[in-house]
């Protein structure tokens, strides 16, 4: 698939921003469709307003797994914690 550059005009501070081919194709890659709304100054500060995302490492003995790991858990304000290694030894 063949991409081009767009730009998209922001609706919280009303600039252009420009969505360049290479950050569509690494949309395309991580399965994303939908395209920014926001530009990343915008995306930023509406992160910061939510609370952002936190990371936390947890070593961890899990009985379907072979031996100790440590888990990668991330959480967001008002949600639970995601064990993505759970998902990835099913």
């Amino acid at each position: 698939m063949s991409f081009t550059d767009k730009s998209i005009l922001c609706p919280d501070c009303g600039t252009t921003f420009t969505f360049t081919a290479g950050e569509q194709e690494f949309y395309a890659s991580k399965g994303f469709t939908n395209d920014p709304k926001r530009c990343p100054r915008c995306r930023r500060a509406k992160k910061q307003q939510r609370g952002g995302s936190h990371k936390v490492v947890t070593p961890t003995a899990a009985p379907d797994l072979v031996g100790s790991t440590s888990l990668s858990l991330r959480t967001q304000i008002g949600r639970g914690y995601l064990a993505c290694v759970c998902y990835t030894a099913c």
